[in-house]
Formats: C-alpha cells, structure tokens, sequence
C-alpha cells in the first residue's frame, strides 16, 4: 500500500510537505503541495480556521517552518482563544516568532464587485 502511495505521488510529480497532522498527511499522499497556495474552503463553522491554524502551529513547532495567518472576519483575540482549545498557544508562539496573526478589517459596505481587484496593499501588509 505504501509503494502504491509513494508511486501516485511520484506519477503526479508533486512535491509535499507533511502538514503535521496525523490521517491528513496520509490521505493527501504525504502532505499539502509544497511551494504552492492551498485553498480551503466551505460553509461558516465547518472548521476552516482551525484546520488553517493547526497547520500553521504544527508547521512552526515540529518542522521549523514559521508561518502567517491572515484574518478578515475574526479578530486576533478570538483566533488566539479559539485555537487555545487545541492546546496551542499563539501568544506564545507570536514571542517566538513562529507564527503571527494578523486581522484586516474590511467593512463589508466599502467592498464593491467591479471585475478589478487591487491586491498591492495586502501584498504590502504580508511584506
């Protein structure tokens, strides 16, 4: 079984890098696609945040890799209280430099869909 995982990997010509937890990386053949964006997406409370954030924290504790966590809808506070029921600490690893949490607010009257998209200010922001 085993073989037949690391040959579909190999056809898809896909590196991975392993997301820490334990079944994920197993089902996705070894982990998310490294060096790419990784969309996860569905309904509110379904767990996307905290999916997001496990990488993260896992990311930066067991493999060194620090990381950034942008939000538009929860605040850094709630993010920081609602991951505390993993057993992570933000705060913490905010100190260490391991992970940061940012919050953007955007008033959802200011947002207009016009067909053109200027990101160069959340790009900024990441920067």
């Amino acid at each position: 079984m085993a073989k037949q995982r690391k040959r579909k990997q190999e056809i898809a010509g896909l590196k991975k890098t392993a997301s820490g937890i334990r079944g994920l990386d197993e089902v996705t053949l070894g982990g998310l696609p490294q060096g790419r964006p990784t969309l996860i997406c569905g309904s509110a409370g379904c767990g996307k945040t905290l999916l997001s954030m496990e990488v993260l924290v896992r990311g930066a504790v067991e493999y060194n890799e620090p990381g950034v966590f942008m939000s538009f809808e929860e605040s850094v506070k709630d993010i920081t209280e609602n991951v505390a029921s993993l057993g992570f600490d933000l705060d913490e690893l905010a100190d260490q430099k391991k992970v940061l949490v940012d919050y953007v607010h955007i008033d959802r009257s200011e947002i207009e869909e016009n067909g053109e998209y200027d990101l160069d200010g959340l790009f900024i922001r990441l920067d």
